[in-house]
């Protein structure tokens, strides 16, 4: 397989998803969390193309690829399904970062046998009680609010975010919905999984809220593993974003449980 990179484009739903293709070694296809693109992953996606050929893409909305009229769960999963077509895998490793591990556990359970193993990096975690209540709203509108000034300063490069803030918000209170119901995913799921989750998934604040989301994130990881004790997980100490800040260990972590488990 050649270590040169390549682009080409998905057209599903009328949407066009810009799609990498890199590296050598055993097909990897990573899928990129909510607001973040390639260009936020690029040398996460660098140190993976040293073990893997890599297929990425920007989600819907996102980097280079195209707006659209609905950003839903579906939406997403099927521009998801649409690249994993065009990938030409048979059974890759899937890695997802935050909705993006939703995305692959959702894929794996329709598909289980398209899948050869799961990495999921702080994401897919069926927590026991959700972070998205009516008392919380109003600050997770406020801050759907606030990244509006990024999404504009970010506009026309390759680290865009198209989506309107109300849509932000909408998708976090539909991701809640899904990871409600997740361990039913993941009773399908016959392929080894390994989880890579933060220490401190809602901040390094020290006020209640902060530290009961970050109580809550483990308690759901606790949960999956009684539930699903054949998976294996790993513990980095960083907040959500640790696919950016700490790419290498992630990197390490997945080629450890590559060449361990999968």
């Amino acid at each position: 397989m050649s270590t040169q990179d390549s682009h080409f484009t998905v057209r599903h739903d009328g949407v066009a998803i810009e799609v990498s293709r890199g590296g050598r070694g055993r097909p990897l296809v990573l899928c990129p969390g909510l607001l973040t693109t390639q260009a936020d992953l690029r040398e996460l996606i660098g140190l993976l193309r040293r073990d893997h050929e890599v297929v990425t893409f920007d989600l819907r909305g996102h980097g280079l690829s195209s707006s659209a009229d609905r950003y839903t769960f579906e939406a997403f999963l099927g521009d998801f399904g649409a690249v994993m077509a065009e990938s030409g895998y048979r059974a890759p490793l899937l890695v997802g970062h935050s909705l993006g591990a939703d995305l692959a556990v959702h894929y794996a359970a329709a598909r289980p046998d398209a899948v050869s193993g799961l990495v999921l990096v702080d994401g897919a975690n069926p927590v026991p009680e959700p972070f998205l209540t009516e008392a919380d709203l109003p600050e997770f509108r406020a801050m759907a609010e606030g990244l509006r000034h990024e999404f504009e300063r970010l506009a026309g490069t390759a680290r865009q975010v198209l989506l309107a803030p109300q849509d932000f918000l909408d998708l976090n209170v539909e991701i809640e919905a899904v990871r409600s119901g997740i361990l039913d995913r993941y009773r399908k799921i016959g392929c080894p999984i390994h989880l890579i989750m933060s220490t401190s998934m809602a901040g390094t604040g020290d006020d209640e809220r902060t530290r009961w989301r970050n109580e809550n994130w483990r308690a759901g990881v606790e949960r999956l593993v009684r539930e699903r004790p054949h998976l294996s997980t790993s513990w980095l100490d960083a907040d959500h974003g640790l696919v950016v800040t700490h790419a290498p260990e992630i990197a390490r972590l997945i080629r450890d449980a590559a060449k361990a488990t999968f």
